[in-house]
């Protein structure tokens, strides 16, 4: 089966991709492009999920590059085409070396590839909400402005993520927001149970990278945990009593 690719017109000039689950090696809770090395999947299955990305851009799957995510505000730059075997501590990307590619692992969390084609510089985030919070998407903007990109040149595309119709969120969750800054609030509705919210993400994060500054910022609206035959959800998987979940990679390069 063919990859399933979503891509932006806004980087159309960039060679990117949101991959689907569609078009993978692995089986059952994982069925379909897991690319999470750190799920229980099949490694065989991980590894030929991985190859398929990186024949899809043309390069060996040796110049993909991961990192070891962990929900904070890093972000490493890529000095070379090549990939490290040791993942480093990160959650964001950035390069101006053609050849490489940079890949971004999400299942809810939000996928944001960053170009500024005029400078020759990319960028790819893991964004969750805390991520997010913590300053991550800013500090890709800042690390892209290092290697010679500029602000207001810079596009910004999200992919994939969960909507605030199915992200229901506990007061704590409501009050840590608010105390971050009170205007938060707009990204919160009220849910079908007393003390329930639901969050947007997708516009809490182009609320943050517009302020930032950068040229364009949009969603591709398309919401992982409403598309099971598409996309990987955490969530989902929790509410469905799953053992573990796949993960969804989206890709940039130059």
């Amino acid at each position: 089966m063919a990859l399933d690719v979503i891509t932006s017109d806004a980087l159309r000039d960039c060679r990117h991709g949101f991959f689907t689950r569609v078009g993978g090696a692995s089986s059952g809770v994982f069925h379909g492009l897991n690319c999470g090395q750190g799920s229980s999947d099949q490694s065989q299955a991980v590894a030929i999920n991985r190859s398929r990305v990186a024949a899809h851009f043309g390069v060996p799957v040796t110049q993909l590059h991961t990192v070891f995510q962990h929900h904070s505000a890093d972000v490493h730059v890529i000095t070379s085409p090549h990939a490290a075997e040791d993942r480093t501590r990160a959650d964001a990307m950035v390069t101006n070396v053609k050849g490489a590619v940079l890949g971004i692992l999400t299942a809810d969390c939000q996928p944001v590839l960053f170009s500024d084609t005029e400078a020759g510089v990319i960028g790819a985030a893991h964004a969750g909400w805390r991520g997010a919070m913590a300053g991550v998407l800013e500090n890709t903007i800042t690390q892209m402005e290092k290697l010679g990109a500029v602000r207001q040149n810079i596009t910004a595309i999200i992919g994939p993520s969960i909507s605030q119709e199915n992200y229901e969120v506990g007061q704590e969750f409501l009050e840590e927001f608010m105390d971050h800054d009170a205007e938060n609030a707009r990204f919160f509705v009220g849910g079908n149970t007393p003390q329930k919210y639901q969050f947007d993400l997708p516009s809490f994060g182009l609320k943050l990278l517009r302020d930032a500054g950068v040229g364009h910022a949009e969603w591709t609206r398309h919401c992982t945990y409403a598309d099971p035959e598409r996309f990987f959800s955490y969530r989902r998987s929790c509410h469905q009593n799953e053992a573990d979940y796949g993960r969804l990679i989206s890709a940039i390069t130059l």
